[in-house]
């Protein structure tokens, strides 16, 4: 017994399926359109940091102590930028962090000061651009923001002396280590965006 032969059409090379919306290269833009687009990204990232100060997920507390966002961000901005640049958004930042908290002391001076140190290293010369050197970076300025604040504090001479530098030791070391960790996942995508964009 003989099966009949299927008679319909013949295979035919299928043509690749276009996307419904396909963005551009970066590239292509409208330079101010990219602009835009980049103010966008540093507006919201930014917003994103300062959001995360207060807050504490699962896993992102350390004796009571959360990552420094805004360290964190300051450092992934001043790592291929001008130390005018790195002062000038460490102190923006920090402005913004003293509005958060209280004014006196001040955080102004502490990310300016680590956007200046990050700035001064010139990384791209000395250091590897992976995952390790700059969770390294942020660790060295989380202990440095650290130390320059308890510095102030123990200058404003209201609180006892013994019992901030005995809590700067157990804080700052969590506030490195749990900054350190969540430095990348700060600074990959922005460091993406930064260089697509050229800036």
């Amino acid at each position: 017994m003989k099966l009949p032969l299927w008679k319909g059409t013949p295979n035919k090379a299928r043509a690749p399926q276009q996307r419904l919306f396909q963005l551009m290269p970066i590239f292509y833009w409208d330079p101010v359109t990219r602009k835009l687009m980049n103010w966008a990204v540093i507006f919201g990232s930014v917003l994103f940091c300062v959001l995360m100060l207060p807050t504490r997920f699962f896993g992102m507390e350390l004796l009571g102590i959360g990552p420094n966002w805004l360290l964190i961000w300051v450092v992934a901005w001043s790592v291929k930028r001008s130390v005018w640049e790195g002062i000038f958004a460490g102190v923006v930042l920090g402005l913004l962090q003293d509005a958060m908290t209280s004014p006196e002391p001040t955080h102004a001076m502490t990310l300016g000061f680590v956007g200046c140190l990050t700035a001064l290293l010139q990384k791209q010369r000395f250091i590897q651009e992976d995952f390790i050197s700059i969770a390294l970076i942020v660790f060295v300025m989380a202990i440095v923001s650290e130390t320059i604040f308890g510095l102030q504090l123990s200058w404003m001479g209201n609180r006892n002396v013994e019992d901030i530098w005995a809590y700067y030791q157990r804080g700052t070391l969590a506030s490195a280590i749990l900054s350190s960790l969540w430095g990348p996942v700060v600074y990959y995508p922005l460091n993406i965006w930064w260089q697509k964009c050229k800036l």
